[in-house]
Parts: C-alpha cells; sequence; structure tokens
C-alpha cells in the first residue's frame, strides 16, 4: 500500500484535487491519502499558508501530490511551493511537455522535457529592500568590492549557482534521459553574459557530460535567448532541456505553450529521496467553485507520481485514458474545445469520469 499526502490547495485546487484523486484510486492500485491543507485558506487558523503538519507528513510519506495554491504577489509570504523546495531540499523541477492528439496546438511535433535546478539562482530569496540598511549597506559592499555603483533607488537580488547544484542537477538529467529512452540533454545558460554563475554551470554541465560520454545520450548547450527562438521554430530538434532556476521556469511555460498550454501539463518536485508532485498552473481563485476548469494537469501528475512509485502499469493505462478522452473531444473542458464558447463542453468532474469510464 502507498500512503501518499494529498494536498488541496486552494482556489480551484480542491476539485482538480477530488477528480484526480478518483482517478488514481479508480486504477486499482493501494492507495491511502493523508490529507494535508496549506495555502491561502489556511492562514487565518494556523497564521501561515505552510503548517509544520504538512512538511512532517511530506517527510513521513516521502511522496505527496498537490494542487495549486495563491501565491500573494508584491508582499506577504513568498510562495509555498518555494518553500517546500527548499525545506525539503526538492532541488529538480521536472515538467514533461508533450502534446497529445486533440489539443490545440501548432506544434504537435513537440515533446520535451524541462529540468530545472530548483534550490539556487535569483529564486534562492536572497533579497535587499530599496531603502533599508540592509540594502544600503550591501550597496556601499559591492561598490568596494567592484567599483560599481548601484543606484539608491535599487532593490538587490543574489543569484547564487554553485557547482554542487549544477552537478546534481545535470546528473538528474542524463540519468532521466537514460531511464526514460531520451536521446539528448541540452544544457541552457546565459554563460556569455553571468560568467561567474551561469559559467559555472555550463563548466560543470560539461565536466558531467563526459561521464556520459558511453550512454548513448547526445549533449549540447545554448544560450537561453537563442533556446526560445529554436523552440518556437523547431522543437523537435529539442529533448531534455537542464536550466538553472530562472531560466527553467521560464522555458518550461515556454514549452507547455507549445503543446497546448498550462492545462495539460504537469510537474514533479523531486529530491534525494521525497517527491512532491503538482500541475504547473495556478489556482484560478475566480473559477473556484464553478466545476469548470481542466483536470489534465492534476491527472498527468498523479501519472507522474505513479511512475515514481513504480506503478507502471497503473500510470500508463491513466495516460492512455486522458489521451483518449482528449482525442475523443466529446467529454472535455471548455478550454479543449474548438472554441471556448462551446456548449458542448463538460466540467471538471465529469471529464475525470470519461477518463476513469476508459480506466
Amino acid at each position: 500500500m502507498h500512503t501518499i499526502t494529498l494536498i488541496p490547495g486552494d482556489g480551484t485546487g480542491p476539485e482538480l484535487v477530488e477528480a484526480m484523486r478518483r482517478c488514481v484510486e479508480a486504477t486499482g492500485i493501494d492507495v491511502q491519502w493523508e490529507v494535508q491543507h496549506a495555502g491561502m485558506d489556511v492562514i487565518e487558523e494556523q497564521g501561515t499558508p505552510l503548517p509544520d503538519n504538512v512538511l512532517e507528513s511530506i517527510r513521513r510519506n516521502r511522496v505527496a501530490i498537490k494542487g495549486p495554491i495563491t501565491t500573494p504577489i508584491g508582499g506577504g509570504f513568498r510562495s509555498v511551493n518555494v518553500a517546500l523546495r527548499k525545506l525539503l531540499d526538492l532541488y529538480a523541477c521536472l515538467r514533461p511537455c508533450k502534446y497529445y492528439e486533440g489539443v490545440l496546438s501548432r506544434y504537435p511535433e513537440a515533446d520535451t522535457v524541462v529540468v530545472r535546478e530548483n534550490t539556487e539562482d535569483v529564486y534562492a530569496g536572497i533579497e535587499f529592500e530599496r531603502g533599508t540598511e540592509e540594502c544600503d549597506r550591501i550597496r556601499a559592499e559591492i561598490e568596494r568590492l567592484t567599483g560599481e555603483q548601484i543606484r539608491e533607488d535599487s532593490g538587490i537580488s543574489i543569484k547564487p549557482i554553485s557547482e554542487m547544484a549544477s552537478e546534481r542537477i545535470v546528473r538528474f538529467a542524463f540519468d532521466y534521459a537514460i531511464e526514460n529512452g531520451r536521446r539528448k540533454v541540452t544544457a541552457v545558460h546565459k554563460a556569455n553574459i553571468q560568467k561567474f554563475t551561469d559559467g559555472l554551470f555550463l563548466e560543470t554541465a560539461r565536466r558531467v557530460a563526459e561521464d556520459y560520454a558511453d550512454s548513448g545520450i547526445e549533449f549540447e548547450d545554448r544560450i537561453v535567448d537563442n533556446m526560445c527562438m529554436q523552440l518556437v521554430q523547431k522543437p523537435d530538434l529539442y529533448d531534455v532541456l537542464v536550466l538553472p532556476n530562472l531560466y527553467g521556469d521560464i522555458i518550461s511555460d515556454l514549452a507547455c505553450g507549445l503543446v497546448g498550454g498550462l492545462g495539460v501539463a504537469p510537474g514533479a518536485n523531486i529530491g534525494a529521496d521525497i517527491a512532491v508532485f503538482e500541475p504547473t498552473h495556478g489556482s484560478a481563485p475566480k473559477y473556484a467553485g464553478q466545476n469548470k476548469v481542466n483536470p489534465t494537469a492534476t491527472i498527468l501528475s498523479a501519472v507522474m507520481m505513479l511512475h515514481y512509485l513504480k506503478e507502471h502499469d497503473a500510470a500508463k493505462r491513466l495516460e492512455d485514458a486522458v489521451a483518449a478522452v482528449i482525442s475523443e473531444g466529446d467529454q472535455v473542458t471548455y478550454d479543449l474545445k474548438p472554441t471556448r464558447d462551446d456548449p458542448t463542453a463538460v466540467g471538471t468532474s465529469e471529464m475525470a469520469d470519461a477518463i476513469i469510464a476508459r480506466l
């Protein structure tokens, strides 16, 4: 039996997670859900969107799946997602971007996997607010060390990239490529400008690639802005992309757009022995409780989770059922219809019913 921490999230999260839960149970695997609540809805009661009991549950069960959680913009708690990755050392963000027949897309040939480093870069959260004593001291120290002057009205972020974190994320990408029958790993960077951070990432990636020279996996690198253009022009040339944190966030959304958007894009955050699975889209609070949003990304995140748990047969059957429902195009939500005002669109729960019927 698998005991899995289940975090419904907020906004549309609870209804998406309920659709996913029913689909997973319909595969017939033996699963027990340990429900834990996090997000905006628990702040008033708990004083934080990420209570300690949630972290304790994930550490105990080693596997969790969560719905989307709202992140405040411009203030408040930084991000539940970022906190989970940092506190649990979930260093690899894995986002497959695969086209499914029936999804509206100009790129049916697109099939890339984004492997994003999760713990460093500007997303590490080392920031200094404009006008504070700490920010003034940092500005003065930078001027002393480099001679460069930063404007007094600036906020400052620090971008750390280490050899250790770079090495383990590149190894993760190569190991994933080998285990999943992929053909190539592309390291994405801005080493031509960020010579001591991205430069270190690229140098480390090239060194690690030498260890996999006999694996049959090709290695190359691309500058991030060129990578954006290349993906739009010829996505079929690319397979597994490995990137520092910020570029990984941006490129993963671009890659998702190629295959139809975030509504069909699953995700996972994986550490040495803990994994948290989640859709890549947001919580869409304006649609909460309307039984309207597309559950595909959440259900496909569960497919990733089932593979992680070595339940490969159940994972394949669930993915095939999702693909069949999308391909047929009858029992799908409004965003998967040719036009968004199509009166034949079904709700979140009804699409899950259609998927379950094909298992």
